[in-house]
Order: C-alpha cells, then structure tokens, then sequence
C-alpha cells in the first residue's frame, strides 16, 4: 500500500496523469480520482442546496435556479428553441462540471499532498485536475460529440444534415442554370471539408481546454515555488476568471455546433407566425 503524506512540491506538473493504483485491469489515475470527488462533490451540493422545491425559494434553491436559467437562457438562442430544452440537460452538466474541475487545480492539497510509489521509490500527486490530464479533455470532447451527433440525426435529421453540409446554397431563381449546376460541385467539395473539419473538433476541443488548464497549473507551481505568501494571489484570481471562460467557452461551443444545424428552422417559423 501507498502510504499518503504531505510533501513540498515538485516543479512543475507531469505532461501525463500518474497511475495511483488499480481496480483490476483498469488502472486509476490521480486526475481520475479528482473527477470522481468533482462530480460526487457538485450531486451531493446541488442536491442538498435544491433540496425540495419550494414556492417560497431558500438561498441554494436561488443558486440553483439561477444556474438552469442562465445557462439556459444563453443556449436557447444558439442551439435554436426547438432543441433547447433537449439539449439543456448535457449543456448545463458540461459546464458545471468543466468549471469545477478547472478550479480543482485552486483547492487546498493539489500539487502539495503526494502518495509514495515504492515500486519506483518516487512521489506521485495525489491529486491532478481532471481537465489537466489530456484523457479527461478528450473524454468530454467525444461526449460532446456524440451529443451533437444524437440532437442532428433526432431534431433534425438526415435528410437536413445533407442539405446543410452538401446542399446548394444558392438561390435558383438568382443565377444561370448552368452556373447553378457548377455551384452542386462546389457546395459537394465544400460538404467534404466540412467533414474533416467536423471529425477534427474533438480534437481542437480536447487541446484548447487541456492547454489552458495544465499551462495555468504550471504557472501556479512556478509562483508557488517563488514565494509562498503574497505572489500566488493574484494568479489564483486569474485562474478562476480562466476557469470559467474555459467552461463557458467549451459549452458555447458544442452549442453552436449543435445550432449550426438545429437552429435553421426557427427563424422561418417566427416569420411566418408574423406574417399571419
């Protein structure tokens, strides 16, 4: 057995995450022993500040509610009205919890509370944020993207994610026929590399927010090894202000993948609701 001690930190943090032991054949990292706290931590919290709604709201119900509604409200334009509340469920979860793992990296005991490893008679972190291990930001970038996947073929369908991607764009009625025939190769070589684009998301999803992340952890190891009263400070401010854009910005994002092609038919409905 491990045995579990506190120890000055080493500089800098380890590219990859560290095997802390294993259950069975599956191997346990310390980045997914901190996603496994994060995500036990926001159900105990969120259900015990929700608790049983009331009319007359307590402070956590407020909490709570505030949180559905701004996330909510701030998708439900992006995503189209249509798939809104369909979406909102997988939305509102990734930003939670990619919030709170980014601010894992701020809690007391990361980077300082170590395991040893007498197999190789060295130290490991105990604690790693998830998001900080390039696993866990992939994981969530092919979540999201069979999310998106399931909310096109479900609201959407086949027949649309055709037109969108390889679909002539232009208006019959407004060009030569024969410059119209030309536009179908176009929009169809244009359809392919917007495939490759689609099938590279995952990718540039996953590297944005582990960049961000493991980059702000070293940077708090390095002023943590400069001075450890009074020059942290301020970058613990920075790193949660990071935190959040990160979070917000990664559900942001899969939902306007998600609107992209989801959120065509809103605009005609209003207009024809007008007109009547």
């Amino acid at each position: 057995m491990a045995a579990l001690q506190a120890h000055a930190a080493e500089s800098g943090v380890s590219q990859s995450a560290e095997n802390l032991f294993n259950i069975g054949p599956l191997p346990v990292s310390n980045s997914i022993v901190t996603s496994w706290v994060v995500a036990l931590v926001i159900i105990l919290v969120i259900r015990l500040a929700a608790g049983t709604p009331k009319l007359k709201p307590t402070g956590g119900q407020i909490v709570v509610e505030t949180l559905v509604q701004g996330i909510l409200d701030l998708t439900s334009p992006i995503v189209g009205n249509k798939v809104a509340k369909a979406t909102f469920p997988v939305l509102v979860t990734l930003f939670t919890f990619i919030l709170i793992q980014n601010w894992s990296g701020l809690f007391p005991g990361v980077g300082t509370l170590l395991v040893r490893d007498h197999a190789t008679n060295s130290w490991l972190e105990f604690i790693r944020p998830g998001n900080a291990d390039l696993n866990m930001t992939f994981a969530l970038a092919i979540v999201s993207f069979i999310a998106w996947l399931y909310f096109i073929i479900r609201y959407a369908g086949f027949g649309a994610i055709y037109k969108d991607l390889f679909g002539n764009k232009a208006e019959r009625s407004e060009v030569p026929f024969l410059l119209y025939l030309f536009l179908y190769v176009v929009f169809f070589l244009v359809g392919i590399i917007e495939i490759v684009s689609i099938l590279f998301r995952p990718i540039s999803l996953s590297f944005r927010l582990f960049g961000n992340v493991y980059g702000g952890e070293n940077l708090m190891h390095s002023m943590s090894e400069i001075s450890k009263w009074g020059l942290p400070i301020p970058f613990y401010f920075l790193e949660m202000l990071i935190g959040f854009v990160q979070a917000l910005v990664f559900t942001l994002l899969v939902s306007v993948y998600i609107g992209l092609i989801c959120n065509h038919g809103d605009d005609h409905a209003e207009e024809d609701h007008g007109s009547h």
